[in-house]
């Protein structure tokens, strides 16, 4: 493991390789893909933040973690969830969850639609709330569990904004920023219109 890494990042991918019991790999690339998922916020507490019931948790390892390996905690709650995050959550878990490709697993498509959409809650790009790389893991990842999303982002919108839009549109209602959005650092990008006017001189 390089040394120069940050040390989370050091932490995450000794958890990553503790969880596919495969240093460096993985049985298949979507266990890769729940291993940094989890790991990720697993070396930070932050187990919860995933979105994922323990049932729902242990039986994703169970499919695509090394026996045992990710310990058993006291059940969580979400805490600091007000009503109208929950609500976005669960619809945009489920809006996720109808758009799924007929190939993966349906609970795998079920856990990473329910991850997704409470890192929408969180107040970064995509990928950063996710512990993932960049950009193009989010691509990646959307291309295999939810092809139809990524068909939608024709124009190439950040894919918080696009998840976000997509959803308020299949519900008959304006697009604007999830609920993570006002504390990314590019709000002002995505959302130029919510900006307060610059004082008059």
């Amino acid at each position: 493991m390089p040394d120069s890494l940050p040390d989370f990042e050091r932490l995450a991918v000794a958890c990553r390789d503790r969880l596919t019991g495969m240093p460096g790999g993985a049985r298949s690339a979507d266990a890769w893909l729940f291993a940094r998922l989890v790991a990720a916020r697993e070396v930070r507490g932050e187990r919860a933040l995933l979105g994922l019931s323990a049932s729902a948790l242990a039986a994703l390892a169970e499919r695509h973690f090394a026996a045992d390996a990710l310990t058993p905690q006291p059940a969580q709650e979400l805490a600091l969830l007000d009503d109208a995050h929950a609500a976005f959550a669960v619809a945009m878990r489920d809006f996720l969850v109808g758009l799924a490709a007929p190939e993966v697993h349906a609970a795998d498509a079920l856990c990473l639609a329910t991850i997704l959409a409470h890192a929408c809650l969180r107040p970064d790009h995509l990928w950063r709330d996710l512990g993932l790389s960049g950009r193009d893991d989010v691509t990646q990842m959307l291309t295999r569990f939810f092809p139809q999303v990524v068909a939608r982002n024709t124009d190439n919108l950040r894919w918080k904004k696009l998840l976000a839009r997509e959803l308020a549109l299949a519900h008959g209602g304006t697009p604007g920023p999830a609920p993570g959005c006002p504390g990314c650092e590019d709000f002002g990008f995505c959302f130029p219109a919510t900006q307060p006017a610059a004082p008059r001189a």
